[in-house]
């Protein structure tokens, strides 16, 4: 494990990294931890702070180009930056089983899976995990 691709990363990628990494790691304790309750609520919104952060970052990263300058991850940035504060709003109605489906599906679809992709050869991630 190195963190000299990472370093050398321009700062917008060593940006929308720190924030995911930091969304995966409160999302896993937000998904275990009691829920309704008042930290759940406050780590809650530093959580969906983190994952906006992901979602904005990842408009300035065009490393993987498909249409334009543009690729599947831009849509899923566009795609959180709507549900995210819908999922927010179920839960200020009082709506909580929508509420858990909207950011369970954040978690897996805006983090998790996006993450594993990373780890794909030729990424940064790939570099900084399991070596050049």
């Amino acid at each position: 494990m190195t963190l000299s691709p990472l370093v050398s990363a321009p700062a917008v990628i060593q940006l929308h990294v720190a924030a995911a990494l930091a969304a995966l790691a409160l999302g896993a304790v937000q998904l275990a931890a009691p829920k309704g309750t008042i930290p759940h609520r406050l780590f809650g919104w530093v959580w969906a702070g983190m994952v906006a952060t992901v979602a904005v970052s990842a408009f300035f990263i065009h490393t993987l180009r498909i249409w334009g300058p543009w690729s599947p991850f831009h849509l899923l940035a566009a795609f959180t930056l709507v549900t995210l504060p819908l999922a927010v709003w179920r839960a200020h109605r009082h709506q909580v089983a929508a509420h858990r489906r909207a950011m369970i599906n954040t978690f897996i679809l805006a983090l998790v899976l996006p993450a594993l992709v990373a780890l794909l050869p030729g990424r940064i991630m790939h570099a900084v995990v399991l070596g050049g």
